[in-house]
């Protein structure tokens, strides 16, 4: 006969007591150093913002200026008005649309185009390549109104270097044309926004081309591939985070450019140089309707948020595949 032993119950463990988390000394150091960032945020950004939106919906016009606060409610019909096409101030605005997105397109695209075929260039050491980089960041590096008040008196058309240069010294042109007001405004504020832009798409691939080691370059070379073919396979691929928020930066900033208009043109800006932030500013200051200037506000932030929410999106699910 075979016998077992009949085997203990399990002894159940002990239960241990959570401790309570006491908090360090000094705590409270980090909230303390981030508290003046934060307040400052809110009172210069989002409180200024809210009051925006607020101002959207009332008719804030010359004769509430003196008590603001008491403007009429009038809910969304300054929207409607900014959006009615068939009226004189929704057919501005398109407009005004229209020419800030084609001033985007050209001013991000050749500047990036400039920036690359610079930082590309004076990727490999050579002699002098410091005085170039240097040389190439003075837009960058100059104060925003002293570029821009230099571009207005080259551009005049009597005494403009531009127009002596054009029509005395190389005789391209008879007669010295205007370039600050007519049809020939849009070129000259392209011309203007890229020798501001370009120097930043190059200093930010400059940075971007350090990560990218020289073995690549020397392990291509050794396959046969030539410099355009280095550029599309390496230089590109590497380049692309650096690439997807440099495009967005540029886009937010020129198409939210207002010093260029406003420095080169003053306040009576051509129409081919009618960029929505300046007109937004006329639309306001000009004509004394802040109601209708600030419903042209928040209508170009939400054109905004939804581009970068769309852009942000693409990017991920791109991500997400590769």
């Amino acid at each position: 006969m075979a016998t077992t032993t009949p085997t203990a119950p399990p002894v159940p463990a002990a239960r241990t007591v959570p401790r309570r988390r006491t908090r360090k000394s000094g705590w409270w150091l980090p909230y303390a150093l981030l508290a003046p960032a934060v307040v400052l945020e809110v009172f210069i950004h989002l409180v200024p913002m809210l009051t925006g939106i607020w101002m959207s919906f009332t008719q804030l016009t010359r004769f509430f200026i003196r008590d603001w606060t008491s403007a009429p409610f009038v809910g969304l019909r300054n929207y409607q008005v900014a959006l009615d096409v068939d009226g004189a101030v929704g057919r501005a605005l398109l407009s005004s649309f229209g020419i800030t997105c084609a001033y985007t397109v050209l001013v991000v695209g050749i500047s990036w185009s400039l920036g690359m075929a610079a930082a590309v260039a004076l990727q490999r050491p050579f002699r002098s390549r410091a005085l170039f980089r240097t040389l190439f960041l003075v837009p960058y590096a100059l104060p925003v109104y002293a570029g821009i008040v230099t571009w207005n008196f080259m551009l005049q058309r009597d005494n403009g270097v531009i127009n002596h240069l054009l029509v005395e010294d190389l005789g391209v042109m008879q007669d010295k044309p205007f370039w600050l007001i007519g049809g020939r405004a849009f070129a000259s504020i392209v011309i203007v926004a890229i020798w501001r832009m370009w120097p930043f798409a190059f200093l930010m691939l400059t940075a971007g081309l350090q990560s990218v080691p020289d073995d690549v370059y020397e392990a291509a070379a050794m396959d046969g591939a030539h410099a355009f073919r280095s550029w599309w396979s390496i230089t590109l691929p590497m380049l692309r985070p650096v690439n997807l928020v440099l495009v967005l930066v540029m886009f937010l900033w020129v198409f939210n450019d207002f010093n260029t208009p406003y420095v080169l043109f003053g306040t009576a800006q051509p129409a081919a140089g009618d960029l929505i932030s300046f007109h937004i500013y006329n639309a306001s200051f000009l004509t004394w309707n802040f109601g209708a200037g600030a419903a042209m506000s928040v209508l170009l932030l939400l054109f905004l948020l939804l581009v970068t929410g769309t852009y942000l999106i693409a990017l991920n699910r791109r991500s997400r595949r590769a």
